[in-house]
Order: C-alpha cells, then sequence, then structure tokens
C-alpha cells in the first residue's frame, strides 16, 4: 500500500514534468552572464500583454519583397513568457489601395494573410557585441521568420546602412534552408551578400523534432568581424574590412536595431495549402558588450 505521503510526492512530480513538458521556454527572469561581458539590454518577454513599447515598435501594412502579409500590431503579444508573432489567413482592406497604381502596395484591393513585425528602431539600438535570441519557427511552407538588424544612419537607406540576418528562413527553388548573412552597397541601390545558406535537411539529420524545439541564434559583432552561430555551431563569419561601400563607409562600424518579423508568402513559399494560424516564438533578446 502507497501512503499519503508518497500520493502527494507522485502527484507533484507529475504536476512538475507536465509543466516542463508545457513549458519550453526559460521563465526565471535570469540571464546568462559572460565572463568580460556586461548584460546592456535584454527583453524576456515576462511583463504585459504586448511587446514593450518602451523597447519595440511596429510596421504596419505591406512593407517589402511583395510578401503577401499585413502587418498590424493584433497579431504580437506576449503569453506565458514568451513573445508570439502569429501568421493568420484572414482577409484585410488595404486602406491605401490605388485602381489607377501598378505599386505592388497600392494595386492589392485586400491583403488574405495578416502578421506582426516589429522592432527597437528610436529605442534601442548597439554596436559590436554579442546578440542571443532564443525561438522557435514553423517550417511550414509559406514561411519566412526572421531576427536581423538595420544601421541607423540617418541618411543612408537600404543596402547603404546595412543588414545583419542572424536568422532566416525561407526556401530557395523550393527547398528550405537556415541562413545566416550580412548586406551592404555596391554603390548602385543594389546589395552586395556575405551569405550562409543551408538547406534545413541537415538540421532535420541531426535531430527530426528540431521544427517543434527552441533554439539559439548568437551574432558575435567586434570591429573586425561578424560570427553568426546557431545552438552553438558557426554558420557564418563575415570579415568587416570587406564591407565597405563605394564611399567608403562600412555601415557595420556603426549602431544598428533589431527587428524580429514573421513574414508570409515570397521566398516563404506559397503559404495556400498551409493551415494557419501559424506562430513563431522569440523566448528573449539579450545584448551583452565587452566591459
Amino acid at each position: 500500500m502507497i501512503s499519503r505521503g508518497w500520493i502527494i510526492v507522485l502527484i507533484l512530480a507529475s504536476v512538475a514534468c507536465s509543466q516542463d513538458e508545457q513549458s519550453p521556454y526559460e521563465t526565471d527572469n535570469s540571464p546568462d552572464q559572460i565572463e568580460g561581458y556586461e548584460l546592456v539590454w535584454h527583453d524576456e518577454f515576462n511583463q504585459g500583454q504586448k511587446p514593450d513599447p518602451s523597447n519595440w515598435s511596429y510596421e504596419y501594412g505591406f512593407v517589402r519583397n511583395q510578401e503577401l502579409q499585413w502587418y498590424q500590431q493584433d497579431n504580437a503579444r506576449i503569453e506565458d513568457g514568451r513573445l508570439v508573432i502569429e501568421g493568420r489567413r484572414e482577409q484585410v482592406k488595404n486602406e491605401f489601395y490605388d485602381s489607377t497604381s501598378t505599386e505592388w502596395r497600392e494595386e492589392r484591393r485586400f491583403a488574405e494573410y495578416t502578421s506582426s513585425s516589429i522592432n527597437t528602431r528610436g529605442n534601442q539600438a548597439f554596436q559590436y557585441g554579442l546578440v542571443e535570441v532564443r525561438a522557435r519557427i514553423d517550417t511550414a511552407r509559406g514561411m519566412w521568420p526572421a531576427i536581423w538588424m538595420l544601421g541607423t544612419h540617418p541618411e543612408r537607406g537600404w543596402p547603404a546602412n546595412g543588414e545583419i540576418d542572424i536568422m532566416e528562413y525561407y526556401r530557395i527553388e523550393g527547398e528550405p534552408h537556415i541562413l545566416a548573412n550580412a548586406a551592404w552597397s555596391d554603390g548602385d541601390y543594389s546589395p552586395i551578400w556575405d551569405d550562409a545558406k543551408i538547406p534545413f535537411e541537415k538540421f532535420l539529420e541531426k535531430d527530426p523534432e528540431w521544427p517543434e524545439k527552441y533554439h539559439i541564434w548568437k551574432m558575435d559583432w567586434t570591429e573586425d568581424y561578424i560570427k553568426l552561430y546557431l545552438d552553438g555551431e558557426l554558420l557564418n563569419e563575415i570579415d568587416l574590412s570587406e564591407t565597405l561601400n563605394p564611399d567608403g563607409f562600412n555601415p557595420f562600424h556603426q549602431p544598428h536595431y533589431i527587428l524580429l518579423n514573421l513574414a508570409l508568402g515570397s521566398n516563404g513559399g506559397d503559404p495556400s495549402d498551409t493551415s494557419f494560424p501559424k506562430q513563431y516564438e522569440v523566448d528573449y533578446v539579450r545584448v551583452y558588450q565587452k566591459m
């Protein structure tokens, strides 16, 4: 016969196991300390119901790459200690619609999908250090999640201001890939890319349950290089002595701000046969700099 005390212990153990299975994100509010570095900014997404407006702002409408989604605030929320960016199949009227326009942002009467894109522009920007993001991405057809950064120079546009893609997931010739990139200008409004494109099959071979799990993307950024990692594996190293725009400006020797978004369609592929909603979940964003 099992005593009442043992029954209580077994019940508590069962509850703890159940909570562990359902809570794969961190909830302890205790960012790791890294020797030689100071934690200068972080968001653990443990407070409130929406991203903190002192850190994050939103993109709105159709924005880039002829993607399918309409970006709006409603698709980003804080839930159970994580940021959830949700892609939905829903029709939204394009308030910028112009029946006479041939510009893709204006010629569409409706958007058939919605999502969110948030960024720290004007609130938080960083030059050099470590950026670490723990996230879980949905790898279904049509998904294009990203963790990326853009330069802050007020008089320079893209790509002269620089772009760092700590993480992108999308399809190349129909096949899914994880990407780790940086881009700068060729002087003619076109980007020069230093990119790594790793077939997603490589990660599935190591772990068939990879899409169900959280992973850690990290950037190590100094005056000399940018190194981009996934779960401790170096994916790409960019030599910053070679990232000069034609006018001599190096966009990676200036502060950058952070963007988190889930795009749909375009490079992500056709989502018409994909079930919705889809979620891109971010456990935390942490920035460290050398002491």
